[in-house]
């Protein structure tokens, strides 16, 4: 039994250790509570994703992915051009006089667009006229004389022909007349002497006949030689006096006259250009990325602003021209009315048809076989940045190799705004 204490003692604290160590685990339990709740928070927000800006999904190209048929195909822009064209160079340098066509009209061949001048052409072609004329002159001159040179040298053999038979007709008669006895041995020696000396110079006589028969016919050769060039000079002379009226060359439409009254043309610079208005082929220029696959005999789809209508690729340019590619499309069929030379025209070529492809609409960036990020829609009102593989692509669609399924629905828009951000909202 416990003391009691005495009545008027003063009053003193007793030490309860069970109390202490109460409201020491209270303080603990409380701690680790705080503690505890932190660390899920913490976890919890961790595990949360960022949010991502918002984007107007109006203003955005929205597409889904199919499965099916695909053609490929890519674009072009050009202009009409005539297949057959016709620029007239100027002959020799001229001066322009008077122009008599101006573009647009038509012409035929023999029509006379421009009147050029030039003094010096004029007296070359006067000049080369009076030097044929005095080829001519000098070879019929020549041939005369050949031909009186000929007539005595067969003179000359004639006439030793001639005492050839009657040295002959003596010989045989003094030969007969020693045999009688009725001349000497030595008269007979010398007929028959004077008829072997005479028989040597007619064999001569008759070679040098030959011989100046072919020395005239090498200089009758060499003067029609020397008269071809003269008529030559004579032709090209004339021709270039002819220049100075220039003609259209064929029929058609005169379209340029690059030329004024007055003005010095140097030659070989372009006077005129004239095209016959049928046939029209189109001349598109299609980006050098674009036209690797491009190849003669494709279908073509050419709208003219008054019509479309179906060609083939007759052409393809070698060479690469400020990035693009000149591909030439021929048309087998009626050009709509209106067509005309350079007329401005929008090309569409296909290069192959696929039959079972997983694709989707064109992006705004992106080429054959490289990899982008789309913005695929996840359902909830954004959309999220995934890679994706492309393959082959066309003027308005692309071909998927992984990354997207069928049904899936991506952002074809520009979003190189938000392509830091892996999540967008849409609003």
């Amino acid at each position: 039994m416990a003391p009691r204490l005495r009545q008027g003692a003063p009053n003193v604290d007793v030490h309860r250790p069970e109390l202490t160590n109460r409201k020491r685990r209270k303080r603990l339990l409380a701690a680790a509570t705080v503690t505890l709740l932190v660390a899920v928070a913490t976890f919890g927000v961790s595990r949360l994703k960022p949010a991502g800006p918002e984007v107007e999904a109006s203003g955005l190209f929205i597409d889904t992915v199919k499965r099916g048929p695909m053609v490929r195909q890519v674009r072009g822009t050009g202009v009409l051009v005539p297949e057959v064209v016709r620029w007239i160079p100027a002959a020799t340098e001229a001066r322009v006089d008077r122009i008599l066509v101006r573009p647009g009209s038509a012409v035929r061949a023999d029509t006379v667009i421009l009147e050029l001048s030039n003094p010096e052409v004029e007296q070359s072609a006067r000049d080369a006229e009076l030097q044929l004329g005095s080829a001519v002159a000098e070879l019929r001159k020549r041939e005369i004389e050949l031909q009186s040179e000929i007539l005595a040298q067969q003179a000359m053999a004639a006439g030793v022909d001639a005492q050839l038979s009657d040295a002959r007709a003596q010989a045989a008669v003094d030969e007969e007349l020693a045999r009688n006895g009725l001349t000497s041995a030595l008269t007979r020696n010398l007929s028959k002497s004077r008829t072997e000396q005479l028989e040597n110079r007619s064999a001569i006589e008759t070679k040098r006949l030959d011989i100046a028969r072919l020395a005239a016919v090498a200089e009758v050769e060499m003067q029609r030689a020397r008269l071809d060039q003269r008529r030559a000079e004579h032709a090209l002379r004339q021709q270039q006096r002819g220049a100075l009226l220039v003609r259209a060359g064929i029929d058609g439409v005169l379209q340029q006259l690059p030329v004024e009254i007055g003005q010095r043309v140097a030659a070989g610079a372009n006077l005129a250009r004239v095209s016959q208005p049928t046939p029209l082929k189109a001349e598109l220029r299609v980006a050098e990325t674009q036209a690797r696959d491009v190849a003669p005999g494709q279908l073509v789809t050419v709208d003219t602003r008054n019509g479309i209508v179906q060609g083939r690729v007759t052409r393809v340019d070698p060479s690469v021209q400020n990035g693009t590619i000149g591909v030439d499309v021929g048309f087998d069929v009626p050009l709509p009315k209106g067509a005309r030379p350079d007329l401005t025209v929008d090309g569409v070529i296909e290069l192959e048809r696929l039959s079972d492809v997983l694709y989707t609409g064109r992006p705004v960036q992106g080429a054959d076989n490289t990899t982008i990020g789309f913005f695929k829609l996840t359902g909830d009102g954004e959309a999220v940045q995934t890679p994706v593989a492309i393959g082959r692509t066309s003027v308005s669609s692309v071909e998927i190799r992984s990354g997207l399924r069928e049904g899936d629905r991506v952002i074809l828009s520009d979003m190189s705004a938000w392509s830091e951000h892996q999540r967008i909202r849409l609003k």
